[in-house]
């Protein structure tokens, strides 16, 4: 019988995540908050039928790409109608909040919970931008739930390789969320306090790849991103006094011309780029 997957949200991760496991053998169901959204998705063969609380009791996993608030809702009004062992797994970008309301009701309601994290994306957003091939050579973070056996996390790794993942990795929410502040939303805080220069607007001509590089990540998604940081505030909060740490010593050898300092701040930088790619 064929695995019966549903996807909840369409727009860049999900539906890109519906593109990829197309070409295996599943029956894909798909909703999105935005009905021309739900009509693009059936009519390209993005996914097979929309899904609706009368068919979520034939899901056997249910993914969800969806910001933190929209997780909390549909689960909170869908739990109910899925059937007992069907798995849940959401794309967000934390986990330890997402966690702790999501493990409750799907105890409760006898469902297994399984968090995900997609590490990819673009600077761009929705269905229009949906790619079949995003997730290649990329990795997906998996949180599962204590009451997740092997054999239903590997369900999960399996059908994110066929999307293209070359890496499924099993972490804690707290693991991931510490490390995904510096790897991630650091870096779009970062660029996005760069870009506040008056200094960005006098670019054009000036600038290359150094200007390219640290300004892309600074397109973001206001309202998703919004959500992301305040959930994660904690651990976002210690990296960025962390940066501003590192910024205040290369001020600081700069203001007072200290020259062998700022060599050495330089010197440190690079080789630690080095060791660690």
């Amino acid at each position: 019988m064929k695995q019966r997957i549903g996807i909840v949200g369409l727009g860049l991760i999900g539906a890109s995540f519906a593109k990829a496991i197309r070409k295996t053998d599943v029956v894909l169901y798909g909703v999105d908050t935005n009905p021309a959204t739900l009509r693009f998705a059936l009519d390209e063969k993005t996914v097979d039928f929309e899904l609706t609380r009368e068919n979520l009791p034939q899901i056997d996993v249910l993914f969800l790409a969806l910001y933190p608030n929209g997780i909390f809702e549909y689960v909170r009004e869908n739990a109910q109608f899925l059937r007992q062992g069907a798995i849940i797994c959401d794309f967000c970008g934390v986990k330890q909040e997402i966690a702790a309301v999501l493990a409750p009701i799907c105890a409760q309601n006898r469902l297994v919970y399984i968090g995900g994290h997609p590490m990819a994306g673009k600077e761009r957003w929705g269905y229009a931008y949906a790619d079949e091939t995003l997730f290649e050579h990329a990795s997906m973070l998996l949180t599962p739930d204590s009451s997740a056996n092997d054999v239903q996390i590997e369900t999960v790794a399996n059908i994110c390789e066929s999307a293209g993942f070359s890496r499924v990795i099993c972490t804690t929410p707290e693991e991931h969320d510490a490390i995904i502040a510096y790897t991630s939303q650091l870096a779009h805080v970062v660029s996005g306090a760069y870009m506040k220069s008056k200094t960005a607007e006098k670019h054009d001509g000036f600038s290359a790849g150094s200007y390219r590089d640290l300004t892309r990540v600074a397109k973001l998604n206001e309202t998703m991103w919004t959500e992301l940081f305040l959930y994660n505030r904690t651990n976002l909060i210690r990296e960025i006094d962390s940066v501003i740490h590192h910024l205040e010593e290369y001020r600081k050898a700069l203001e007072e011309k200290n020259e062998p300092c700022l060599k050495e701040l330089i010197r440190e930088a690079r080789e630690r780029k080095e060791a660690l790619g």
